[in-house]
């Protein structure tokens, strides 16, 4: 493969995470210091930032500062939910982007999404090559949600999935503190992947956990659900449930009514309420008192609880694809490959075609689900443990944490 020169750009696209911009810094140290790559651009709200012609200058950051993102969380650059229309059907932002890529000599793309983003990174990658533009696109994986197809895990779910075990198991302390009854129920992240409410089990193994659990992968029934809560609450006087936002009816249709409510930009329902509506339907079941939790964006911005893991591979991820890009590869996405070292975990990287990754989802497999659908397996536990390991050295001032303050140069 022939040496390419020329400039990069990476954006970050759809939700943050813990560690998003722990890639972002394996990205942009990674190309600073690479002698092929002539210039790294960060774009202002993703692929917005590129149509836009808003790209910041990174050679401009002091390097102590830029050495702080990986201890930041949110997307420092800015993000976006922005769907691209097909190039075949319609080419006007394809020709924009483009038009950019030449104006600053762009050889490189980095975007650091999920799944829509990597969709974008994908139709990118298939518009340069029809274009006959040699610009090397690689997608670089983030989602709490932990739904991206081919990867054994994503960047952002470790510490999502610490940060949930870790708060439910204080509300689990809480909500014994009295000797009457109550019904506590936490709403979590998940819209059709349940990884994220199966990770609130992670307590269960230290005598702090839910007493169920519901995922969306199985179809959900209130009857049957009632039944659950009425059977521990009986038996205890407590009962704590961890729900994910996405369960559904056999029908398809959300528990949640606020899917009514909105959309995303890609089009996908808004969910939310759906711990207040339980609790309002168990209480009137029940007559016990009922909480209903939802934890909504603390989930993917709790880096206080971040997993040391999860901040070392997502700097990984961003590494191994300015490497890759460097050595020839395009139109791929970083994944990661769960292997065994010496009996201990250990996290490999290798690359996988975005055409397989684009639009798919990750689900959790229906033998990590138990059998009354109301819990997750001893396999899933031990899936998750590995990826919520370690305490990063994060820098504090006065006891607070200490976050990344760019300049934000813009290229010129």
């Amino acid at each position: 493969m022939s040496t390419l020169k020329g400039a990069c750009i990476i954006g970050q696209s759809g939700g943050p995470t813990a560690v998003i911009n722990a890639s972002a810094y394996g990205v942009i140290r990674t190309a600073l210091d690479d002698e092929n790559i002539t210039a790294v651009y960060g774009a202002a709200h993703g692929i917005k930032g590129v149509l836009d012609d808003k790209l910041y200058d990174m050679s401009k950051e002091d390097a102590q500062e830029l050495a702080l993102l990986p201890y930041t969380p949110s997307s420092e650059l800015g993000s976006c939910r922005y769907k691209m229309a097909d190039p075949e059907k319609d080419d006007t932002d394809y020709k924009r982007i483009l038009e950019i890529f030449k104006k600053y000599n762009v050889r490189y793309f980095f975007y650091n999404g999920g799944n829509d983003s990597m969709d974008t990174c994908n139709k990118i990658s298939r518009y340069m090559a029809s274009a006959g533009y040699e610009c090397r696109v690689m997608g670089v994986p983030k989602t709490i949600d932990n739904d991206l197809f081919g990867t054994d895990h994503c960047p952002g779910f470790g510490s999502a999935a610490r940060y949930i075990a870790t708060s439910v198991m204080e509300v689990y302390k809480d909500a014994h503190v009295y000797d009457t009854g109550m019904v506590t129920i936490i709403e979590i992240m998940g819209r059709h992947a349940g990884w994220l409410a199966g990770s609130a089990a992670l307590g269960c193994r230290y005598g702090a956990g839910p007493d169920l659990v519901y995922l969306p992968e199985t179809d959900f029934s209130m009857e049957k659900f009632l039944e659950d809560v009425k059977r521990v609450y009986n038996a205890t006087g407590k009962c704590l449930v961890a729900v994910s936002e996405g369960i559904h009816y056999a029908d398809g249709s959300f528990v949640s009514e606020a899917k009514t409510s909105a959309t995303d930009g890609f089009g996908h329902a808004q969910l939310g309420g759906l711990a207040t509506i339980l609790a309002d339907i168990v209480k009137k079941e029940t007559g016990a008192k009922v909480r209903g939790i939802e934890l909504n964006l603390l989930q993917r911005c709790g880096s206080h609880l971040a997993s040391k893991t999860d901040l070392d591979e997502a700097f990984l991820a961003g590494k191994a694809a300015v490497e890759a890009a460097v050595s020839g590869d395009t139109g791929k996405m970083v994944a990661f490959k769960r292997e065994s070292v010496d009996g201990k975990y250990h996290c490999g990287v290798e690359l996988l075609p975005l055409e397989k990754v684009a639009n798919f989802e990750k689900k959790v497999p229906l033998e990590w689900i138990n059998a009354e659908h109301n819990g997750v397996t001893e396999e899933f536990i031990e899936y998750v443990l590995p990826l919520v390991q370690g305490d990063p050295d994060r820098p504090m001032v006065d006891s607070m944490p200490r976050f990344v303050k760019l300049k934000k140069v813009l290229a010129e």
